[in-house]
């Protein structure tokens, strides 16, 4: 595992002052690496140092100005008042902050989810597997079924893991009748390096008409971007 991946994972893991070391230590090989600077500011965060935080946070800002992450997580330090651990919902604040970045992040409600009573018992922050089967993504704890993805973001996910690109994802709400991940690209290879793991609703907009009706005048131009260059590809079942 590399360094940068043992930083995700002690952060899924709640291990706060671990990621806060590894995050450090990765800041030293490279001071402006964007990511890192983001999970260490969420760990000081997290952690209590206030300070730490949004002085990391703005380094983000002098590299990146109008980064989104850093923007949204000052405004929440200043709006809720930080001040300690003991005092922060890290849960919440994993849930609604840990890793967003546009195009590399997604959370998503599955489909066809696990009986009640197995799902009942998945927690928030809980490392899941992403398994291809028959042209669709299977997601799994310990081998055991939870759900599948929905079939567009699967047919995305399916190109870029066949092409070599990583990801990884985790349980970010459940209750009895719905469960929602929280998927992250770790890796990209540099086929795939201009084309997004996921798109935001903005670059897909809905037009409707006079009835209220979404119109389908996008759904070429949406559909070209979601299978990319679907038909390079050789997607063979996987039994």
């Amino acid at each position: 595992m590399t360094l940068k991946n043992q930083a995700i994972q002690t952060a899924l893991e709640g291990n706060w002052q671990n990621a806060i070391a590894i995050n450090k230590t990765l800041i030293k090989e490279n001071p402006e690496d964007i990511d890192t600077l983001n999970r260490l500011a969420l760990a000081y965060t997290i952690t209590g140092k206030v300070k730490e935080a949004k002085s990391t946070y703005q380094k983000v800002l002098k590299i990146d100005a109008l980064n989104p992450i850093a923007l949204r997580n000052l405004k929440k330090i200043k709006e809720k008042g930080f001040t300690s651990s003991k005092n922060n919902n890290s849960n919440t604040f994993l849930n609604n902050s840990f890793l967003e970045e546009p195009g590399k992040t997604k959370v998503v409600e599955l489909v066809n989810i696990a009986p009640a009573k197995f799902v009942e018992g998945l927690r928030t922050g809980q490392t899941i597997e992403l398994s291809i089967k028959r042209l669709k993504i299977f997601v799994l704890e310990q081998k055991q079924y939870i759900g599948v993805l929905p079939d567009d973001i699967a047919r995305r996910l399916i190109k870029f893991i066949k092409g070599g690109s990583l990801y990884i994802a985790y349980i970010k709400s459940s209750s009895p009748h719905k469960v929602t991940v929280f998927i992250k690209e770790v890796k990209k290879t540099s086929r795939f390096k201009d084309q997004p793991s996921f798109l935001s609703t903005s670059d897909t907009p809905l037009a409707l008409d006079k009835n209220g009706k979404i119109r389908a005048q996008i759904e070429n131009q949406r559909r070209k971007l979601s299978e990319g260059e679907e038909n390079d590809e050789n997607y063979s079942e996987e039994e």
